[in-house]
């Protein structure tokens, strides 16, 4: 189906069609960013280290609209500590676990990963912000202990034929509701 189509059918916007005309569900605005640069960052069991330049802030056109959130990512830790991260939106931890004694709350949970290895994660989550501000999305990475994350590399970053460097991305499309 062409773009022209999905115009027609109200599924894509452009600056022709009054949004309100659009239906319910059509995406409105899309706005994306590509890391493909490495990250390190100091955590404890209790906090995260958000990445520099991973990133993203929408404006949504109003406050029933909902924002579809795609993040992915890259990231190594130290041997023998266990990962996760947290979707953040403009400083809020959200879409986490339910609260169950000293667990932190969490998007994703990672088993541990080797020196030279890295997980790729992804996050994908329709947010409800009800709001026409200004919000950032990003992600937060920790550890079950006081160490430093890597963003797209590993611990080692050797240059070797089998550690690599890599490109996360996050990209938020604007839902009408």
């Amino acid at each position: 189906m062409s773009l022209t189509q999905l115009r027609n059918l109200g599924i894509v916007a452009n600056a022709g069609i009054a949004t309100t005309k659009l239906g319910t569900g059509a995406v409105l605005q899309v706005v994306s960013t590509t890391k493909t640069d490495t990250f390190s960052g100091s955590v404890t069991a209790t906090t995260v280290a958000e990445p520099t330049g991973y990133n993203v802030s929408i404006t949504p056109s109003s406050a029933s609209n909902k924002i579809l959130v795609i993040a992915n990512f890259n990231f190594g830790i130290g041997t023998g500590s266990v990962g996760n991260a947290v979707l953040i939106r403009s400083s809020t931890n959200i879409f986490i676990g339910d609260a169950a004694g000293n667990r932190e709350r969490r998007t994703v949970g990672r088993a541990n990963i080797d020196s030279s290895g890295v997980r790729n994660s992804t996050i994908v989550f329709l947010d409800s912000p009800n709001t026409t501000s200004s919000i950032t999305y990003s992600v937060g990475i920790g550890s079950d202990q006081s160490t430093t994350i890597y963003f797209n590399r590993s611990l080692d970053d050797q240059n070797n034929d089998y550690q690599t460097r890599s490109a996360s991305s996050i990209t938020v499309m604007e839902i009408k509701g």
